[in-house]
């Protein structure tokens, strides 16, 4: 009996001493959860919660001032390291998968919104901002286009191109009549709005990569700086991650002390958050890892165990773009995909593949359209499923981002756009849950990529033999067949040594062992 309780014992004290990080982020949620809801009972002022939420902003600080180095070192050097057949191949493979998953996800959010039907329960009111035009669907999708192309890298970084509608009072024309009623006009006016133009960063990026490519030995000193800038923002995700269990609590009771009236916003859009929900949990977690267990014949359960900590900061921060480091630095460690492929699928994923926001936006516009009684054909719903899928794809990778290409989505089947209002006092709520499909939908699809390209990237990596799932074992022998034997295991000796010491948490994956030309590795 004593044997068995001390073979539990050190049982869960390994899996404590695996997933101490992991374990500690979901105890920061639940006391986020419970804290904030204790502290709306103290009637707290605003400035009050605002120096509440003070740890949780840093969190937010340390997360996004990483984005920025991650993404642009991560495909200009990941596309550099590939050849021009390979990078087009797993280019147009990767946005074929990430069009083809959004526009399931609008499929299963405009089945779940027609069964349900959550409109017949929400009641409309009347709104102080109703009525106040926002953005025509023609700007919000030239925005889109606009913001590919930046005209300033270094706004960029921090600034996004945004046209917004304004009213124009005329003067009245006396000639004509005394007291004529003035005439309002909409006018579009360009602007800006605060936050990083990733789609803009990533196209820029991915388009240097290819071209230091193929630009060989000249090209070489950008690239070992961006892959040496990749490792060292690495290196400081693991110093961070250790603050996200304290900044996740004061991150998760902040929001909750936000909220005006958590009752009567239940009964009004409860029927539409849980339709939401819904087909999120359907599309999260049936849909997408049947999709990679079909694909690659592995256990996505096992796969999405790997990403955990990363689902549990989407929740948190409701930021995909924020999540990126961490969804990076599971992939690599856990789950141990290819660092070329990753480089790759992940930035880019990160910008154009929202699947949640997708079923959000095709949800949110039907469940619109059933509170104003407004009947859509079926050329609608089609209509509904194209643009949610495009707008989606515009959809920057930060807190309720969704809000603003809603308005292509209602626009483009006549719905009026003031009535997102609606839906805003449960947006904050249902952005983290699809903020963790978006997160998942990237981390698996660059699963499905590693295992599709791992032939071209074997060729790519000639010689090369996977002798660890930890480190590369790099033969340099040619034709030589002496010692085969011996030489596969020394290789499997200097593997294990370099995993069991102190020198693996530094060097991972980019360790090279260059074996001797008499030693000849089974290719």
């Amino acid at each position: 009996m004593a044997v068995a309780l001390d073979a539990v014992w050190v049982r869960v004290k390994n899996v404590c001493k695996q997933n101490g990080l992991l374990i500690m982020s979901v105890l920061a949620v639940v006391i986020g959860c419970l804290l904030g809801f204790f502290l709306r009972t103290r009637r707290l002022t605003e400035q009050e919660v605002k120096y509440f939420q003070f740890p949780g902003e840093l969190l937010m600080r340390m997360l996004k001032m990483l984005i920025l180095p991650l993404v642009v070192s991560s495909l200009m050097s990941g596309l550099a390291a590939l050849d021009a057949k390979c990078s087009s191949r797993l280019g147009l493979i990767t946005v074929s998968y990430y069009l083809w998953t959004t526009f399931v996800a609008v499929i299963v959010g405009i089945i779940m919104v027609s069964i349900i039907h959550p409109g017949g329960a929400a009641q409309k009111e009347d709104s102080e901002d109703s009525g106040k035009p926002i953005m025509s669907s023609a700007d919000a999708l030239l925005d889109l286009i606009r913001n590919m192309f930046p005209a300033n890298l270094v706004q960029a970084t921090f600034q996004q191109v945004r046209h917004h509608a304004a009213r124009s009072d005329t003067k009245p024309n006396f000639a004509l009549d005394l007291t004529p009623p003035p005439d309002v006009l909409i006018r579009t006016r360009e602007g800006t709005s605060d936050g990083m133009n990733v789609l803009g960063i990533v196209i820029f990026s991915a388009t240097m990569g290819i071209m230091l490519g193929r630009m060989g030995p000249n090209g070489s000193a950008l690239v070992n700086f961006c892959q040496s800038l990749n490792e060292a923002v690495l290196r400081i995700v693991a110093i961070v991650i250790w603050y996200f269990p304290f900044g996740i609590v004061f991150l998760v009771a902040g929001k909750i002390l936000e909220m005006s009236d958590p009752s009567a916003m239940g009964k009004k859009l409860g029927f539409y958050a849980v339709t939401v929900v819904f087909g999120l949990v359907l599309h999260g977690l049936f849909i997408l890892p049947a999709m990679y267990f079909f694909i690659t014949k592995k256990s996505p359960i096992v796969y999405i165990r790997g990403i955990l900590q990363a689902l549990l900061i989407a929740l948190a921060t409701s930021s995909s773009s924020a999540t990126l480091p961490i969804t990076f630095k599971c992939l690599l460690e856990n789950n141990h995909i290819d660092r070329r492929i990753i480089r790759f699928v992940l930035p880019v994923g990160a910008t154009i593949n929202m699947d949640g926001t997708a079923l959000y936006e095709a949800v949110a516009a039907i469940f619109i359209a059933q509170v104003n009684n407004y009947e859509l054909d079926f050329g609608q719903i089609i209509t509904i499923s194209i643009t949610a899928t495009a707008a989606s794809i515009g959809a920057a990778g930060i807190p309720q981002a969704g809000l603003v290409t809603m308005v292509i989505v209602l626009t483009s089947v006549g719905l009026p756009t003031d009535d997102i209002t609606l839906i805003i006092a449960v947006d904050w709520a249902l952005d983290r849950f699809r903020t963790m499909v978006n997160v998942m939908g990237d981390a698996l699809a660059t699963g499905i990529m590693a295992h599709i390209c791992r032939k071209d990237f074997m060729k790519e990596g000639d010689g090369v033999s996977f002798k660890s799932g930890f480190s590369f074992l790099f033969c340099l022998g040619r034709n030589c067949s002496a010692h085969p034997t011996d030489c596969e295991s020394r290789c499997e000796q200097l593997s294990t040594m370099l995993m069991n010491s102190f020198l693996f948490d530094f060097i991972l994956y980019d360790f090279i062992l260059l074996c001797p030309p008499t030693w000849t590795c089974c290719r």
